[in-house]
Formats: C-alpha cells, sequence, structure tokens
C-alpha cells in the first residue's frame, strides 16, 4: 500500500527543466509532455541530453550523449575505461550504447512521495553530467585516436591539477 501524499499527475518536473533552460538561453526541444532534448556545448565536444518524465514510477530518466561514435575494434577498451571511471562517480553512470556505440552518461532521478524536482537538483544533474562527461571525454580520445592503454589514458586525463602555470 503506498501513501502518496503528492500525486504524479499533479506536477511534472520537466516544466521547470524548460523555465531553467530557457532562463540559461540553452538550445532545447520539448518533444512531449514526457521528453525535453537540450543541447550543450561542453569544451571538447557537445553533448546532447535528454530527460524523460516517467510519471508512472515518478522518476526522470536522464542521458548526456557524446557526439562522438567509438569504432568496433576499440569498444572493449572504451567499455573498461568507463568501467574503471564508474568505480569514482557518486551519481550516474557512463554506458556504451549498443545500437550507436556513443558513450553516455545516465543517471535517475527518483520522485515519488515529493512535490516534485527542484531547480537545484536538475541544475545539479546537468552540472555533474557535464563535468563527468569533460573530465572523462579526453581519456576516451587517447584510448579510441590515441592508442594509449586504458591506465595510461585514465592516469593522464583525470589528474587533479593544482595552480596554474
Amino acid at each position: 500500500m503506498s501513501l502518496d501524499i503528492f500525486p504524479a499527475e499533479s506536477f511534472n518536473p520537466l516544466d521547470v527543466l524548460e523555465e531553467l533552460v530557457s532562463a540559461n538561453d540553452w538550445p532545447f526541444e520539448r518533444t512531449s509532455e514526457s521528453e525535453l532534448l537540450m543541447q550543450v556545448e561542453g569544451r571538447w565536444c557537445g553533448y546532447r541530453m535528454c530527460f524523460v518524465w516517467q510519471a508512472d514510477l515518478s522518476a526522470v530518466f536522464f542521458s548526456c550523449h557524446f557526439e562522438t561514435k567509438v569504432p568496433s575494434d576499440k569498444r572493449r577498451q572504451v567499455q573498461e575505461l568507463m568501467g574503471a571511471v564508474n568505480e569514482r562517480l557518486w551519481l550516474g553512470h557512463f554506458e556504451l550504447a549498443s545500437e550507436t556505440a556513443m558513450p553516455l552518461f545516465r543517471h535517475t532521478l527518483p520522485l515519488r512521495g515529493s512535490p516534485g524536482a527542484s531547480v537545484e537538483q536538475l541544475e545539479d544533474l546537468v552540472d555533474t553530467a557535464a563535468e563527468e562527461c569533460e573530465r572523462l571525454f579526453p581519456a576516451l580520445q587517447l584510448v579510441v585516436w590515441g592508442g594509449q592503454s586504458v591506465e595510461n589514458a585514465l592516469s593522464s586525463a583525470l589528474m587533479e591539477t593544482v595552480g596554474e602555470a
């Protein structure tokens, strides 16, 4: 038995997200009541972000796709790289889409029992995805195009820098 004080039908977090995206002048498309697509330019490449509101689950599914495709001969190494990076993440995870061979970051935000997603929660989701994708991209390039081992790519691309040169 469920005692939902806030029924799923009473709010749609994509309405809040649409206001946030508009306020930041990010290009987006609201394809339906349950889906919003947006584009964010990173330092290394563009990222396509997809938000899907699943009212029956009271959850927002989120994915952030890299605009790059992994060649078939590098997929095993890229999956190994993503596994190593996933061990360090607190929120979400990376995977390689089997249909498109495109890397992506995924997370689901459960909202059952809450009055909705806050602007801060949605900002954190977008910010975390963009930051983690920006951290992974150089390592991904080192493995796919630079011929580096996963270990070398991780140590080179994910090292923390201190100070300024």
